[in-house]
């Protein structure tokens, strides 16, 4: 009960994330037909309305029962940052009052959008900025909320036509498979007629390899599926990738093989792989890889080191990079390597950060840490030379 009125508060609906099934049963527990769904799911994701008001084709009576058991509500923009590549950053607020990012890539005629699925990140990844926030919350109806953003924002309404993102890539703040429920229902939307329409090809989902639910996700969709490798062996990847120490290469590659097996249609795997200067970007470690993956039909997307303050790490010379890649490609893999994009509004791979309120307190830890770096870095004044 509310203090002022006596009136009971209501938690509304927010259609914004739900299904197509989830949407016929919403329909359903209000006692109207079915069909509604598709109606307003099309106001919703073809033409970014979020007004019932806006729906002509909706009775009148039916507009008001929405409004007063529903929403439509995506995350608040902060704000848009563009490129002088014509990269765009969105910073967007989501439930918890963290902040997260979103990346659009144009390159010809195709538009990548790169969609985060978490309010910073469980994994701790040594190599990435988004790690060193920690994590506070799963995003909920956001994470369609990024592509429904993005439309508006470039007014791709309808959004079958002429849209400006054409493939989505689950790469941005956070670990997919960790917010598992959430990240299907959105990639549902995403390739749902009834939603943005976009190929199955063209949805990407990164993980870092938690093996179950690469295997659970293998079961409900077949959208293409990357993999953050970093490292050819064990002992290296544990320290890249911590996760690693729970579900180490073997078990990891085994669970991508199952997972691609069912696609057909001659999809591969796609394997990252971010070069960090003398840490795994040496001949010996192209060597590895060329082992680690000899039987796996795959793509694999160097990704040169996208630097941050206090990481540790360092690029490496384009000269490491091409002896690298020449060094896969020799060996029969086709590899390319990513283009930096966005690095002058901080949007490039690994630098996305928001503004995470951490639960972990592991924001506090680096902090601490990189106090410490700048401070050992200082120069000696007179008054504290030996």
């Amino acid at each position: 009960m509310t203090a002022s009125t006596g009136a009971v508060e209501t938690t509304k609906v927010n259609l914004l994330g739900l299904t197509q099934p989830q949407m016929e049963s919403f329909f359903d527990s209000i006692g109207e037909k079915r069909f509604r769904a598709g109606q307003v799911m099309k106001w919703i994701h073809h033409f970014g309305v979020d007004d019932f008001d806006a729906m002509s084709n909706v009775s009148k009576v039916l507009r008001e029962k929405l409004k007063a058991c529903a929403e439509i509500r995506g995350p608040e923009v902060v704000s848009q940052d563009i490129s002088t590549d014509g990269t765009r950053k969105w910073v967007v607020r989501v439930a918890s009052g963290s902040c997260v990012e979103t990346v659009y890539i144009p390159q010809g005629g195709r538009g990548t959008l790169c969609v985060s699925s978490q309010a910073g990140c469980a994994l701790d990844c040594s190599f990435c900025s988004t790690g060193k926030q920690g994590f506070i919350s799963d995003l909920t109806a956001e994470v369609i909320g990024q592509v429904w953003i993005a439309n508006k924002s470039f007014g791709s309404i309808p959004a079958k036509v002429d849209r400006a993102v054409t493939n989505v890539v689950m790469m941005g703040m956070g670990e997919p498979l960790l917010n598992f429920d959430n990240v299907v229902a959105a990639m549902s939307i995403m390739m749902d007629d009834l939603g943005y329409g976009i190929s199955k090809r063209k949805v990407t989902l990164s993980t870092s390899g938690v093996v179950p639910m690469i295997d659970k996700l293998g079961e409900v969709l077949d959208v293409s599926l990357a993999l953050s490798l970093h490292a050819p062996n064990d002992e290296l990847r544990n320290q890249l990738v911590p996760i690693n120490k729970k579900y180490p290469l073997e078990m990891l590659l085994a669970a991508c093989r199952r997972y691609v097996s069912r696609l057909g249609e001659k999809r591969v795997l796609t394997v990252e792989y971010t070069l960090l200067k003398d840490v795994n970007d040496q001949p010996e470690h192209a060597e590895e890889m060329i082992a680690l993956l000899a039987d796996f039909p795959c793509k694999i997307n160097l990704i040169p080191f996208n630097p941050f303050p206090f990481s540790g790490y360092e690029r490496p010379s384009n000269n490491a990079i091409r002896r690298f890649q020449d060094l896969l490609y020799k060996a029969g893999h086709n590899v390319t390597v990513r283009t930096t994009r966005g690095e002058d509004i901080d949007a490039a791979c690994g630098q996305l950060v928001g503004q995470v309120m951490d639960r972990t307190r592991r924001s506090e830890r680096y902090i601490a840490v990189r106090e410490l770096s700048a401070e050992a870095e200082e120069p000696q004044t007179a008054t504290n030379r030996i």
